[in-house]
């Protein structure tokens, strides 16, 4: 048995829907996805992981020798203990009006594209370039 024949037991909803989700990115057929898909695996159920957070699941489910690959043997137990815990949970809508209201002191009630852009880019986890500019591409409203 090579390490990608590894059994994975699914016994319940929730390892069925991490299981799912990993398997949708599993090009192969082989239960493995490359490291680059695992933030958006862990978007795609939900979370709201950080870069340090996804290098820490990587790095903690990575065998030594796959070659930037992921086994579901070893995502599935670690994700779902992490969501157990209620890990990398999106922010509550009072934690966002309070975080708004940070970013507009002067209570106009909107952020300019300048405004959410410079704390975007500065403040806490700053977003990449590309992330921004996609970012900008969904929120803006063309009319104002």
């Amino acid at each position: 048995m090579d390490e990608y024949d590894i059994p994975v037991p699914i016994t319940n909803d929730l390892e069925r829907r991490v299981a799912d989700a990993f398997l949708i990115f599993d090009h192969h057929g082989n239960k493995t996805v490359d490291v680059r898909e695992i933030g958006t695996i862990l978007r795609f159920l939900g979370c709201v992981p950080t870069e340090d957070e996804i290098n820490e699941i990587i790095s903690a489910t990575e065998f030594e020798d796959s070659n930037g690959t992921i086994h579901l043997s070893k995502f599935l137990p670690h994700v779902c203990q992490l969501l157990l815990e209620r890990k990398m949970e999106p922010a509550s809508p009072e934690k966002l009006l309070e975080a708004f209201h940070v970013l507009d002191p002067e209570e106009k009630g909107f952020l300019t594209k300048e405004e959410l852009s410079t704390a975007m880019m500065e403040e806490g986890e700053p977003f990449t370039q590309a992330c921004s500019f996609l970012f900008f591409s969904h929120i803006l409203d063309i009319h104002t």
